[in-house]
């Protein structure tokens, strides 16, 4: 039987691809409000929440200028911009074989819950799924990911010892490290993590068969 019965989940950067349909709408954000990003608008910024994100890329906190861009961000994205989003290969085959196994997945994202669960949808990904979270799933919105896997594994009562968490970047590895939970990194996404960033207990997959095996492990 699998070590682990909860297999958690970061979504951007470790199941889909969604760099190019964030960063067209990001482009068209800041021109339909004729705000210049002050850097440039490519994949480095694809991970952190919506609003720390326009805050980056426009170099400004001005209440007012980031609640123009994040409208037409959403206007934009949350239209038709979210279907641009692609699986990574093999993802799909991965999630139903653990799904299949028995194990009971979840997603705890910085994405919004709204496009989170319409890219779920639209991929036919909805049903692998026992719980989705996300940083504005609740109000006030929750303060980072660590809290998020924190309030996840409360509300839903699942022991540390049978949970793990995946995703692409030395935060999700840090959030993980916080709620006592083992980390397994993708080296397929957008953050993907360097040896000198890894750490001593965290473990690493190239690819999601590679992942698979670990997770469905004795």
């Amino acid at each position: 039987m699998p070590r682990y019965q909860h297999i958690l989940f970061d979504l951007d950067g470790t199941l889909i691809d969604s760099a190019p349909a964030i960063l067209a709408s990001f482009r068209e954000a800041f021109a339909q409000t004729g705000i210049a990003p002050v850097r440039s608008i490519d994949e480095s910024v694809i991970g952190p929440p919506l609003t720390e994100t326009l805050q980056l890329l426009s170099g400004s906190t001005d209440p007012a200028a980031i609640a123009r861009l994040t409208e037409a961000f959403k206007a934009s994205y949350d239209s038709e911009g979210y279907k641009a989003t692609a699986a990574y290969d093999g993802v799909g085959d991965l999630l139903a074989e653990l799904a299949g196994a028995g194990l009971r997945l979840s997603i705890a994202t910085n994405k919004r819950i709204h496009p989170t669960c319409l890219i779920l949808e639209h991929l036919g990904w909805r049903d692998h799924f026992s719980h989705i979270y996300a940083l504005d799933l609740f109000t006030p919105r929750l303060p980072d990911k660590a809290a998020m896997i924190a309030r996840l594994l409360a509300d839903q009562g699942i022991a540390k010892d049978a949970a793990i968490y995946i995703g692409d970047r030395s935060e999700d590895g840090e959030s993980a490290d916080a709620n006592g939970l083992p980390f397994i990194a993708v080296t397929w996404g957008y953050g993907s993590l360097t040896p000198a960033e890894m750490r001593a207990d965290w473990r690493s997959a190239a690819q999601p068969t590679a992942l698979g095996n670990l997770l469905l492990a004795g």
